[in-house]
């Protein structure tokens, strides 16, 4: 059986006692996370439950474009108030630059990209941080009643420490 299988079957046992009463599309906490979809970031390291919170995952919690897109229809339409950025120690996006990235996969794939991409590669995970919420910030639909707080979470200790920002907008 393939692990897509074993989560049909999972979900299969799941919907006899899911109850679609308890949750909303907004999050409970008004709180969005832009996070890395590194494993080792649980929700349950924020004390978060399912319904809390919208998280926004990507390689390296990066404020892409689309990021941005998600956290402006949480904010505005789903009532979202303050938005976490978080990155993480021992990120696969600090373990190669940029050009190294794009060898390695067309080297793996075989042939080159087909459409751009930007791995968003990084060396300094709280600098990365503050460039995210710089980003974010720069956005002009991003207004300052959105809170922004950013934070470089240490996969082996498990603790979160915040990243000092002063956020300059309008």
């Amino acid at each position: 059986m393939s692990v897509i299988d074993e989560v049909l079957a999972a979900n299969a046992r799941y919907k006899e006692t899911h109850d679609a009463s308890l949750y909303s599309p907004s999050p409970r906490r008004h709180l969005a996370v832009l996070m890395c979809m590194d494993t080792r970031l649980l929700s349950a390291a924020l004390g978060l439950d399912f319904g809390d919170a919208h998280f926004i995952r990507n390689a390296g919690g990066i404020a892409t474009d689309d990021a941005i897109r998600s956290l402006l229809v949480s904010h505005y339409m789903l009532g979202t108030k303050e938005v976490m950025v978080i990155n993480h120690t021992d990120c696969g996006l600090m373990k190669a630059t940029e050009e190294e990235m794009h060898q390695i996969i067309e080297t793996k794939a075989g042939r080159p990209p087909n459409m751009p991409v930007r791995f968003h590669a990084f060396k300094d995970v709280a600098k990365n941080v503050h460039e995210q919420l710089e980003r974010l910030a720069s956005h002009n639909w991003v207004r300052k009643e959105l809170t922004l707080r950013g934070f470089v979470y240490d996969v082996t200790t498990g603790h979160l420490t915040e990243v000092p920002w002063e956020c300059k907008r309008s």
